[in-house]
């Protein structure tokens, strides 16, 4: 599960990127935050963007007479793995065809494509804020010469009773829990060189979560499932499931370096399933 690069840089983008977009002009000059600066830029959000590897970012501000200021960040994740990742962090709004996949949401519209991922929001919402900024985004979608890969592990959830919009892609124990908390320890063990997709399913009127963490080496794998099931499942029976107090079921399975468990699974049968299914 290797990691793309791609040959147009930051500089290369912002040479490309629009000077105006409806009655709005670029405000000059652009800032460029890097791993340490960005958080001077964002205010509580930064860590997230750093768990995707970040590398850098592009500010760049629109203005114009009696109008909102339109903010446009770029940012180099490195990979297109990652850019990815991070835009599947907040997938919630309107699916909007710009990019690779796009969101929009109360005057914010994100995508990702290429190793980028690309927020475009106004300050305040107005219809022609919001047509300036899909605009804009559509813009800048289009300098980007290259689409990216979506993460190999994407390859292996099951696609029956696959939520789509719920799929998430990460390698940091702060980004799971932020969708689905296990613990304060990092009993998974999940790392950079880890690739760990989560997705929720619905067989029926039956529901779970998919957990596929893809280890280097199997015996990372095996000392995770050892750590999973000690620190989160104690009771599990000799096949590595359980019956939780909120009488949802927890499973665990091995595959190589792929470690599968399904988590809140409505019913055994389901877990069953689930990781039986599982590529």
């Amino acid at each position: 599960m290797t990691q793309n690069s791609y040959a147009i840089s930051l500089e290369g983008l912002q040479q490309r990127l629009p000077k105006h977009v409806n009655v709005w002009n670029a405000e000059p000059p652009d800032r460029i935050f890097d791993r340490k600066t960005i958080f001077s830029y964002i205010d509580g959000g930064a860590e997230v963007y750093k768990a995707y590897n970040m590398q850098r970012c592009l500010s760049r501000r629109y203005t114009a007479p009696s109008r909102p200021v339109i903010i446009l960040d770029i940012f180099d994740m490195g990979s297109s793995q990652d850019a990815f990742g991070v835009f599947t962090h907040d997938t919630d709004g309107e699916v909007v065809d710009v990019g690779q996949n796009a969101c929009f949401r109360q005057g914010w519209l994100s995508f990702w494509k290429s190793r980028f991922f690309v927020s475009v929001y106004v300050e305040e919402e107005t219809e022609a804020g919001e047509k300036a900024v899909k605009e804009l985004a559509r813009q800048v979608a289009t300098t980007i010469p290259e689409k990216g890969a979506k993460p190999q592990i994407l390859s292996r959830l099951p696609i029956k009773g696959l939520q789509t919009a719920s799929i998430r892609y990460l390698h940091h124990p702060i980004v799971l829990n932020y969708h689905y908390y296990l613990s304060d320890e990092n009993i998974l063990n999940i790392s950079a060189e880890t690739h760990v997709a989560l997705a929720a399913y619905k067989l029926g009127n039956q529901e779970a979560r998919l957990l596929l963490v893809y280890y280097p080496d199997p015996e990372k794998a095996t000392q995770s499932k050892v750590s999973f099931l000690k620190h989160y499942m104690p009771d599990a029976d000799s096949t590595g499931a359980a019956l939780l107090e909120d009488g949802k079921w927890v499973a665990v399975k091995i595959k190589k370096r792929l470690l599968a468990i399904v988590l809140e699974a409505d019913s055994r049968e389901l877990a069953d399933k689930l990781l039986q299914s599982v590529q």
